[in-house]
């Protein structure tokens, strides 16, 4: 067997390197020190996989080059300098390395909630770059008996919990696809009120960057809390409102965060570094010897599990190929994702189990429908942590119950797909279709038959069937400057119907409040596809 060539284009721990270079199997390229130009030009078109970090950009010129790589590894989470539909369209594999640096995101974490309680880096800048030994002046707070408010509880949120639960601190947890039992267990109180969060005496936030949750702590949150609330940030840049949180400090509403992420990095000019009620840190997040190693050692042995063709451990994509793939077919896994996500994004909750089913020629690739669906359901809460190699395991993981069945063509279309998705709360169904070999269409959601494109942002307004309804929410609509870009209505035989409506424009809690509180609502959600 010939060697595969691994590059590794940037620094990294000398453990991930040693396993590289002690592989028979792998010939390595060390080239973290070689100029990009060089890097791109002559060594890249040598690679069979190739491990990156910050420094390198996984761009047009960089795949132009990866003439032979199959799986490009980037050694940590984030993946903002990768192109990733690129490297699909290649077929080439994107992984990361998730979770290695989850015990240093959880004590930088601490770190930050203990420095702004006793203000540890102004006292000591007080003393040792001033010379002024002035205790009176140094008067800080106890974590004991303090409510502390964690918002997502994950991996690394889960561990915070623990962590403060050791200082005697009363902790409660807000996320709501997990189960409650994950913060039960733990004796960690658990809400679906986000007022229960801002009602605490500090709040840390632990999510993933999605739409849902940039800024999801903004001007009126922060205005529902405590007087002298502390805020920690050691997640994603962006998750606070910056300029909320810059005004909430000024004004004292907020009396010390925390932050080690800004949502424009390097943040050496940022307002914020002018507060002398802020501690900060330049994204130290992974910034361990331990972080470090971990992050090389599976950087490297997931490498060479693709370089041999054994595993692609957390894959970000799913390379199709133009002769592996029936062109009918690439719609319709691109329609059952959307699905699951508009399913995730209606019923936020708990996902209890996924069901898909298929009609039709597509039935016979139920399985991969069904690894997409799980991926769409699960990106909701999970992000880039889920993908199409990990779905099926992080979903026994969470307790999620997969299936799929082939059913009847009776349906009178070429093909139909559906998907079930049963939460802690509700269920929901959704079917789908393709017309003209392009043309994805949600054709049921329910009992309701409605055609809606899966595209944008869509208000699902379930309402008892009476006079004036239709107008009562285009007034709401107009009154809150969101025009109407298409209106779909479904109706049952039980004098209740279903409104499908396509907005220009954010879904704000205002307009969902004013829109539940019509006497005809029986509930109101929206999803953004």
């Amino acid at each position: 067997m010939s060697k595969k060539t691994i590059v590794v284009c940037d620094h990294i721990h000398q453990s991930g390197l040693d396993i590289l270079a002690n592989d028979p199997e792998v010939e390595l390229i060390n080239a973290a020190d070689e100029p990009k130009d060089k890097l791109i030009e002559e060594i890249i078109p040598l690679a069979d996989v190739a491990i990156t970090r910050s420094s390198t950009d996984v761009d047009d010129a960089f795949l132009a080059s990866a003439k032979k790589i199959t799986a490009i590894v980037r050694a940590g989470v984030g993946v903002d300098n990768v192109n990733i539909p690129g490297a699909s369209k290649q077929g080439i594999v994107v992984m990361n390395v998730p979770t290695a640096n989850t015990i240093a995101a959880v004590e930088l974490t601490m770190a930050h909630m203990l420095s702004c309680v006793r203000q540890f880096p102004y006292a000591h800048n007080n003393l040792k770059l001033d010379r002024v030994w002035r205790r009176q002046d140094w008067y800080g707070t106890e974590l004991k008996d303090k409510k502390l408010g964690i918002i997502g509880f994950g991996n690394i949120g889960s561990r915070v919990g623990k962590r403060a639960k050791a200082f005697e601190m009363d902790v409660v947890a807000y996320d709501p696809y997990i189960d409650p039992s994950k913060a039960t267990d733990l004796d960690i109180g658990y809400t679906k009120n986000f007022d229960d969060i801002l009602a605490c005496d500090i709040i840390t936030i632990h999510t993933p960057k999605t739409e849902e949750t940039i800024g999801m702590i903004g001007k009126d949150e922060i205005a529902k809390m405590k007087d002298g609330v502390i805020l920690i940030n050691c997640a994603r840049g962006g998750l606070y409102d910056e300029d909320a949180l810059l005004e909430g400090l000024r004004s004292g509403k907020i009396a010390m965060a925390g932050i080690d992420v800004f949502s424009k990095e390097p943040a050496t000019d940022h307002p914020l570094l002018d507060l002398n009620n802020v501690t900060v840190t330049p994204h130290l997040g992974a910034n361990t010897k331990e972080s470090q190693r971990n992050i090389a050692i599976q950087a490297a042995e997931n490498a060479i599990a693709a370089a041999k063709g054994i595993a692609y451990p957390n894959a970000l994509n799913l390379p199709i190929k133009e002769n592996e793939l029936p062109d009918f077919v690439r719609p319709y896994l691109e329609l059952v994702q959307k699905m699951g996500h508009l399913c995730a994004q209606v019923t936020k909750s708990a996902v209890k189990s996924i069901k898909v089913t298929a009609k039709g020629p597509v039935a016979d690739y139920l399985a991969s429908m069904q690894t997409f669906a799980t991926v769409g359901v699960l990106t909701e809460s999970l992000a880039d942590q889920v993908n199409y190699v990990n779905a099926e395991f992080v979903a026994k993981e969470r307790g999620i119950e997969l299936s799929n069945e082939v059913l009847p063509n009776t349906s009178g279309f070429t093909n139909k797909i559906a998907i079930k998705l049963t939460t802690a709360d509700t269920t929901i169904s959704i079917a789908g279709t393709v017309f003209d070999d392009t043309v994805q269409r949600i054709i049921e959601i329910d009992d309701y038959m409605l055609e809606v494109e899966p595209k944008g942002t869509m208000i699902f307004f379930r309402n008892t069937d009476t006079p004036g309804v239709i107008g009562d929410v285009g007034h709401i609509l107009a009154e809150n400057g969101l025009n109407i870009s298409d209106f779909r209505l479904g109706r049952d035989n039980k004098q209740q119907a279903l409104a499908v409506v396509r907005v220009d424009g954010q879904v704000s809690k205002k307009v969902l409040d004013a829109l539940a509180s019509l006497d005809a609502c029986i509930s109101v959600s929206y999803a953004t596809l």
